[in-house]
């Protein structure tokens, strides 16, 4: 049944939607399986229907869909997405995650995994279901929300899958859960150390069809190549009663020293990582900042676990009244929400500069030996990207501060 101009849809649940098909109720959509018939409302326009993703504060128009003969593959599954990533890997995915929309006229469901995953994309607007494991190296008998995963799989019916993640057990999940060869859209490790950004290689992956092709429509993708986030009114609230409350008035620059292998291995490894930069440098980019903008606050950035971390560089910067530790105050949408505000950040490179860049907030991002060809953060914001020199003998630490206050001080430079 062709998709018809002027009707609305609004997402529940799958297993609803799978009961009222066997029943014989509710039409299962070629284009929409998870997606309920309901009466047209005063949104609807002849150009197009609106998706009302359910728990989002924004309705999505995607353009009809080009009348589907019998000779057109029958899609019964919304356009799947498969990437478990760190923080920044979920923030630029939403690149790949718009231009699939688009091309398929449909929000994307996307398999992930990672506590950051759900905070980052459930305010996402092309975000249908978002279905979570907590591993895929546990051995699949001892892991329920792999069971889970297949479970959801084997109902959802056919429709392209594109595969970000390149492991062996990723594939055998979808596999257990009945996804056909014919509809995969795998990512190509081959060439992957070329100097291309990851939201460029999601563009090229994302125009990409399955063996078994599925009605698209042609799109421009060019305004989709920038990362996006959302942030809410609710959250932006939330934020404003916290600078309140923590006395954090004026200006607010950020600065992020930590990276994922804090969270991991702590204090002691830190110092051995190519993304370290001493204390004593954090802490004179902090004064700065302090002396340019006698009026700012300066907000150290991290998890919980950094904030030993945090507190070298608050001990460096003399204890600073306006240096502030935000280690145990900034779950991810307070952080979103302070990114939007900010001033500025200084950071190094890891998963909130993407977020950063991807909010427009103007960033200073410092590179050790991850390339900055491909792992520089894009966004619609000033961005300055700090060394990757020496390639993969390349450091943070070898950086001097003085070219990092030099680069802050250029982001609002005329």
């Amino acid at each position: 049944m062709p998709l018809g101009a002027g009707e609305t849809f609004c997402q529940q649940q799958v297993d609803d939607v799978h009961a009222a098909a066997a029943r014989g109720g509710a039409p299962i959509l070629p284009h929409h399986r998870a997606a309920v018939r309901v009466k047209p409302d005063a949104r609807s326009t002849a150009a197009g229907v609106r998706w009302r993703p359910t728990g989002r504060d924004s309705d999505v128009a995607f353009p009809p869909l080009p009348p589907t003969g019998l000779e057109d593959p029958y899609m019964t599954a919304r356009p799947l997405i498969v990437r478990c990533g760190a923080f920044g890997d979920m923030v630029m995915l939403t690149t790949l995650m718009r231009v699939v929309s688009a091309r398929y006229g449909s929000p994307v469901d996307v398999v992930s995994s990672g506590g950051w995953t759900p905070p980052l994309l459930m305010r996402e607007p092309t975000l249908g279901h978002l279905q979570m494991v907590t591993s895929r190296k546990t051995p699949y008998l001892l892991c329920p929300s792999q069971w889970a995963l297949v479970r959801w799989l084997r109902g959802r019916g056919r429709g392209p899958v594109y595969l970000g993640d390149i492991d062996p057990e990723m594939r055998a999940l979808l596999e257990r859960g009945g996804v056909h060869p014919d509809d995969i859209v795998a990512r190509d490790p081959a060439g992957e150390d070329a100097p291309v950004l990851w939201p460029d290689r999601w563009l090229e992956l994302g125009q990409r069809d399955p063996v078994r092709g599925y009605p698209t429509v042609d799109v421009d993708v060019a305004p989709l190549r920038f990362p996006r986030l959302i942030v809410t009114d609710d959250e932006r609230a939330d934020l404003s009663r916290w600078l309140a409350d923590t006395g954090l008035h004026g200006p607010v620059v950020l600065l992020q020293p930590g990276n994922k292998r804090t969270h991991k291995r702590g204090r002691l490894m830190t110092a051995d990582h190519p993304k370290h930069w001493d204390a004593a440098h954090w802490a004179t980019v902090a004064r700065a900042v302090l002396d340019s903008l006698p009026e700012a606050h300066v907000v150290l950035c991290g998890s919980p676990p950094e904030h030993p971390l945090l507190e070298d560089i608050r001990a460096a910067a003399g204890q600073h009244p306006r240096v502030f530790n935000g280690a145990n105050a900034l779950p991810i949408p307070r952080l979103l929400a302070l990114i939007e505000r900010a001033h500025s950040m200084v950071s190094v490179d890891t998963g909130p500069a993407h977020a950063a860049a991807a909010l427009g907030c103007p960033l200073v991002v410092l590179f050790g030996a991850a390339p900055p060809g491909k792992w520089r953060p894009i966004g619609p914001g000033r961005i300055v990207a700090l060394g990757g020199e020496r390639g993969a003998a390349s450091r943070v630490s070898d950086l001097a501060p003085v070219q990092v206050v030099d680069a802050w001080r250029q982001l609002h430079a005329g």
